[in-house]
């Protein structure tokens, strides 16, 4: 059954790469639960973008947050505790086999909307990250 009422959930995470794994099948678990299997592959490619970045590009801690909003709208957040604008959206150098720089780049192509903004959590300062992804744009085919 598709979720009909708003929800809200937070991951608060260490500064260690298990917790990209953790995010992803907590998110998946999440959504499995409120009948949004549909968005779960991309959904999960956003996380691990936002997470991934958030735990290798800091030294702090970091949260994940994950928003439903009826009647077709998820966002996803990471905050983390670097105040510093995300990386560049495209990689410096463009290879093929180059794995960093392009999660942000996934992102722009595989959200409908992203953004980032400075933050205070907890008196700590950082960033927020976040983009959104409609129940009927749940594909994601980057080029």
């Amino acid at each position: 059954m598709l979720a009909t009422e708003p929800w809200e959930y937070s991951l608060n995470i260490p500064n260690d790469v298990r917790a990209v794994t953790v995010s992803r099948r907590t998110l998946r678990l999440i959504l499995t639960v409120h009948g949004l299997i549909r968005l779960v592959d991309v959904a999960e490619l956003l996380a691990t973008e936002l997470i991934s970045n958030a735990v290798r590009h800091t030294k702090g801690p970091a949260a994940l947050r994950v928003r439903w909003s009826p009647p077709g709208t998820l966002w996803i957040g990471a905050w983390d505790a670097d105040p510093e604008p995300p990386g560049p959206l495209v990689p410096r150098r463009q290879t093929a086999d180059l794995e960093d720089g392009r999660g942000l780049a996934l992102v722009r192509a595989c959200a409908d909307v992203w953004g980032w903004q400075p933050l205070s959590r907890r008196g700590s300062r950082g960033k927020y990250v976040w983009c959104e992804c409609a129940l009927e744009a749940s594909e994601c085919i980057p080029g």
